[in-house]
């Protein structure tokens, strides 16, 4: 066998693998393929802080980004339905985080309620109005296979 033949060997594993759960580490961040269930959504979010504290940034921005990455995987469960099958990409770097969920429903885009985010009443309807306050410009895109939201937190507001 030749040299450019030989196997190349296993792939790496993730750190963590479970069924409907599988976290890929990339340099500093994460790559979480999940099925939206309560337990994955505890370990998403335990695993978006653990990536963004163990970049050296600080638990404020770690806190921000868990709590981003949360409230956009709540917007897609109540989108898709529980159980929906989301990636959640959390990317540390230089001066900003990169939060990305992508679930796959392209037709229910995030749409701001008509109460206002300090109405006593509301149950639910203050996620949009958290991401403008943590991460504004937040941007959603349609992909072949649904949509992606995404946020920037800059480094600097969060601290």
């Amino acid at each position: 066998m030749h040299e450019a033949e030989a196997p190349i060997g296993p792939p790496s594993f993730p750190s963590q693998a479970s069924c409907g759960f599988y976290l890929v580490h990339r340099g500093t961040g994460i790559a979480l393929h999940m099925s939206a269930s309560p337990e994955h959504l505890r370990e998403m979010r335990q695993a978006v802080y653990k990536a963004v504290a163990g970049s050296g940034i600080g638990e404020a921005v770690a806190e921000a980004a868990r709590l981003v990455a949360s409230e956009l995987v709540g917007n897609a469960v109540r989108a898709c339905g529980p159980w929906v099958p989301v990636i959640v990409q959390v990317d540390p770097g230089e001066g900003a985080v990169r939060v990305h969920v992508h679930d796959p429903q392209p037709a229910a885009l995030p749409e701001r309620g008509e109460r206002s985010p300090d109405n006593s009443e509301a149950e639910t309807g203050r996620g949009l109005w958290i991401l403008d306050a943590i991460a504004p410009g937040w941007t959603v895109e349609t992909t072949p296979v649904g949509k992606q939201v995404s946020c920037t937190l800059p480094v600097l507001a969060c601290v």
